[in-house]
């Protein structure tokens, strides 16, 4: 009679799933969980989703985190910038360029300016899109180029909406001039992201990022933050590049509305910073007005 011997110890507890053993299937499976640009997933999340113990969930996404495969924002998890760049149809970034388009178009229309779409990488900016008008051949702006978040107001728009620590851990190793007039202190930015949420998200610059160019911005949000930047760019020779702040801010607007239409990008409230804090309220306002 042949014996049979079972390992009882390999098999799973009843109720419980098995770990895959290769570390490839464990990665998908965390990935898997996400479902484009706009999930946000917390650990918990992210571990009962994939059916992985937290401990090594934690551990692959902190190991993803490093090879920018995943990013870490203070409330959760998102797919990384080597994720979303990969050449496919769904595409994320593809998607929201596809949405911004006729109305960054419209935008450049009523203008006559050079419009920008980015989004942040870190302490970056990354240009998606550039429309040009009469100064798009001079501007060194291009599509899939970088700039320091700090030096652009597109770049501005967006770090405003981030806390203070989240902007102090982009830029722990300072802030480097690319012209005489930008900013290269932690203190100064600070001072002036609270000054863009004092005016509701508006974002300006003075030949910070290039000499010679002003720029006025705002961030396209949904409920979780900032997705991206809106900019107009033009010679400062021009002036009075404020008075397209109501359609630059209304581009936003119309974008965010269009990537989030159920929740109507409300925000939630942020952490205080100087003397403004920003509030529901103050949103519905602007949403309004």
């Amino acid at each position: 009679m042949t014996t049979c011997n079972f390992d009882l110890e390999s098999s799973p507890p009843a109720g419980e799933v098995e770990m895959p053993a290769s570390m490839i299937e464990r990665i998908t499976q965390i990935l898997d969980t996400f479902e484009g640009r706009m999930s946000l997933l917390t650990l918990n999340e992210v571990a009962a989703a994939s059916r992985l113990p937290r401990s090594t969930v934690h551990r692959i996404l902190y190991q993803l985190i490093q090879l920018n495969w995943v990013s870490h924002e203070e409330s959760g998890y998102r797919l990384g910038r080597r994720a979303l760049v990969l050449g496919n149809d769904a595409n994320p970034l593809d998607q929201l360029r596809a949405t911004t388009s006729p109305i960054l178009h419209k935008l450049q229309l009523q203008t006559g300016m050079v419009v920008h779409l980015s989004v942040l990488d870190g302490s970056e900016i990354v240009y998606l899109d550039k429309i040009g008008g009469r100064l798009a051949a001079a501007l060194s702006s291009r599509v899939g180029g970088r700039a320091p978040a700090y030096s652009t107001a597109g770049g501005k728009a967006m770090l405003a909406w981030h806390t203070p620590e989240r902007v102090d851990s982009f830029y722990g190793n300072g802030l480097k001039r690319r012209t005489d007039r930008t900013i290269s202190d932690l203190t100064t930015l600070h001072l002036e992201l609270s000054r863009i949420r004092q005016r509701h998200g508006l974002a300006f610059e003075q030949g910070e990022a290039m000499s010679g160019i002003a720029c006025l911005g705002a961030a396209i949000r949904i409920i979780d933050g900032p997705v991206a930047g809106i900019s107009l760019a033009a010679s400062v020779t021009e002036g009075n590049l404020e008075r397209f702040a109501p359609r630059v801010m209304e581009a936003a607007r119309e974008v965010s509305r269009a990537l989030s239409p159920v929740t109507s990008f409300r925000p939630r409230r942020v952490a205080q910073t100087d003397d403004c804090s920003w509030s529901t309220q103050a949103f519905d306002d602007l949403l309004t007005g």
